[in-house]
């Protein structure tokens, strides 16, 4: 009810100035505590506790990219219930991003567009606030995996963007249970030309290069604007540049014809609802040419339990969402892992891991989850 309340109150704000709020409360550790956090009756099974990428994850549910740019709010993020947390995206140096007003809420779709434009206060404020959190964040960690990504990004007037990239990674990767390399956001100029398998490669070595220790995982996260082609020979090649996985996908410059909000022409990257089906399209497809041992983390349009299973269903053995928490409010985060865990039961699923990519269309994985189409939900 409170974070419903909240949620209602927010909406009143114009959406960035709701999202700084959100940020600011979740620094100081001024949101509810997920049922799965504490409450001995409501406690998740074992169905959803896994091992990926090298780690143990409690549960499959991540906050995305975009949500904490400033590596702030990971104490509450936790707090909420998400079993991984990734913040970013973060580059070398300190940038204001795009001129305001940069963040519009498509209510009636379910849906945002974000025109933010790497916003943030560079990779050695976000180290300064890493350590502090991993030092005073310790003791409350011992019970419990805080798995924190850490999303890098190259900076809009670089002249070398590779070495960004490498740069960023140098100053981060040391506080990084994972990074992931972002060249897939709309809007930094000429940075989605750089999902070609040569510059990739290139800009993976070059992370690589910077990595505190060469076990850590190294991601990629792609666009869905993507041709067929292209997508494909950057999956054929991913093994060979020894990406640990793939995030799919990242914000949509394309506008369904089903969108109806006021917004629904703004510039930026659409969120949201609206990208379920081609995100989960695109995730099928990726789990049908990679080999098995490369995990995929699913995003896009998850905002509630069937629309993860879905996800699941499709191929990611890990999922994030951002605008559904945005839009909804806390509550949701424990819904969809409760929720997800009854769906797996519902199905006679044993373990999560049972379900990954067990179905191979998009529209068929949502039918089996028993989701609504309809983003009003």
């Amino acid at each position: 009810m409170i974070s419903r309340l909240a949620t209602s109150l927010a909406h009143r704000l114009p959406a960035e100035a709701a999202h700084r709020l959100a940020i600011w409360a979740m620094s100081y550790g001024l949101v509810p505590r997920s049922a799965n956090q504490g409450s001995a009756n409501q406690q998740i099974s074992s169905r959803l506790d896994q091992d990926c990428l090298g780690l143990r994850f409690t549960n499959p549910l991540g906050l995305a990219a975009g949500f904490d740019k400033n590596a702030e709010a990971m104490s509450g993020a936790f707090r909420l219930g998400f079993g991984f947390v990734e913040v970013g995206t973060i580059t070398p140096k300190p940038q204001p991003g795009n001129p305001k007003p940069r963040v519009f809420r498509l209510s009636s779709d379910g849906a945002v567009i974000n025109r933010y434009g790497f916003n943030n206060d560079g990779a050695e404020q976000a180290k300064a606030r890493l350590i502090k959190w991993r030092k005073t964040g310790a003791s409350q960690r011992q019970n419990q995996r805080h798995i924190l990504g850490i999303n890098i990004g190259a900076n809009k007037d670089s002249l070398d963007r590779i070495a960004d990239y490498a740069t960023t990674c140098t100053i981060l990767s040391p506080y990084a249970d994972y990074i992931t390399v972002n060249v897939s956001s709309p809007n930094t100029p000429g940075l989605r030309d750089m999902q070609t398998p040569s510059i990739l490669a290139e800009i993976m070595a070059a992370v690589k290069s910077g990595l505190h220790h060469a076990q850590l995982p190294v991601l990629i996260k792609l666009a869905p604007d993507m041709n067929e082609a292209d997508f494909l020979a950057v999956l054929e090649q991913l093994p060979d540049m020894g990406a640990s996985g793939v995030i799919l996908t990242n914000t949509t410059i394309s506008r369904p014809d089903s969108l109806t909000s006021p917004n629904k022409d703004q510039q930026g990257g659409l969120s949201g609802a609206p990208l379920l089906l081609s995100s989960t399209q695109w995730l099928a497809l990726a789990r049908s040419r990679l080999p098995k041992h490369i995990p995929l983390i699913g995003v896009g349009g998850i905002d509630n339990a069937a629309a993860a299973y879905a996800k699941v269903l499709a191929g990611a053995n890990l999922i994030q969402l951002y605008t559904a928490l945005a839009l909804q409010g806390s509550h949701i985060v424990g819904e969809i892992i409760h929720g997800l865990d009854a769906l797996l039961a519902r199905d006679g699923v044993k373990h999560i891991t049972d379900a990954v990519g067990q179905v191979t269309d998009a529209a068929e994985a949502l039918k089996i989850s028993g989701h609504n189409s309809d983003p009003i939900r």
